[in-house]
């Protein structure tokens, strides 16, 4: 199958069934959104709305989260993966956001990434969720998902899968692509088990076609 026809098939699967998809993460402004994004790497999206209304009402903004210590913002998200090195990084950032941006969460890529604590992964999140950027955010779901339904080849690192997502899929689809992906490979595309028996990408999905062909 050419590449061109599965992009276009699984594309054209997901605006017909997952024509709304949107994060899972709990959040009423950019500043949480962020926060929230931090918090989830390497964590479950479940497990951090589990915490975040706290956290939120006891650092509502940045100021409130610059003037904490890091022990006090550790108490309230102990539960996620590696809490001590995000809690130093929460803080960092609330710093950064007032001291180089105003209090405001930037939208730009670039400017994200200088914050404490934010990789590419997470500003593409920011920039796509909150200012709507055609930029596409690989999580592992994103990595694993494309690699196995061939949207990627020999993708070796998160970059990489970006840039042929990028390449592939048109710019006013990307900001929900990225949902699909993530979605598709926590509910359906399982990393270890996943369930290509009840899976409607079947008819473009490499891996699948490979399974059947054994």
């Amino acid at each position: 199958m050419r590449k061109e026809d599965r992009y276009g098939g699984v594309i054209e699967w997901f605006v017909r069934n997952m024509p709304a998809a949107a994060t899972e993460l709990q959040y009423t402004d950019p500043f949480q959104l962020l926060i929230a994004v931090m918090l989830s790497a390497q964590c479950t999206d479940k497990r951090v709305n589990m915490i975040t209304p706290a956290l939120f009402k006891a650092f509502p903004v940045p100021e409130a989260l610059a003037a904490a210590s890091p022990e006090a913002v550790y108490e309230y998200i102990r539960s996620v993966s590696y809490p001590n090195s995000k809690a130093r990084h929460l803080v960092g950032m609330a710093r950064t956001l007032l001291s180089e941006f105003d209090g405001r969460v930037p939208s730009e890529v670039d400017e994200l990434q200088k914050l404490p604590g934010v990789g590419r992964k997470t500003a593409n999140v920011i920039a796509s969720v909150v200012y709507n950027k055609p930029v596409m955010a690989v999580d592992t779901h994103v990595f694993r998902v494309s690699g196995r339904i061939g949207l990627t080849t020999d993708s070796k690192t998160p970059l990489a899968t970006e840039r042929e997502l990028v390449r592939h899929i048109p710019e006013a689809l990307l900001v929900r692509a990225h949902h699909w992906l993530i979605l598709h490979g926590r509910y359906v595309c399982l990393a270890r088990n996943p369930k290509c028996g009840t899976c409607g990408l079947q008819p473009w999905c490499k891996h699948f076609a490979g399974n059947e062909d054994r």
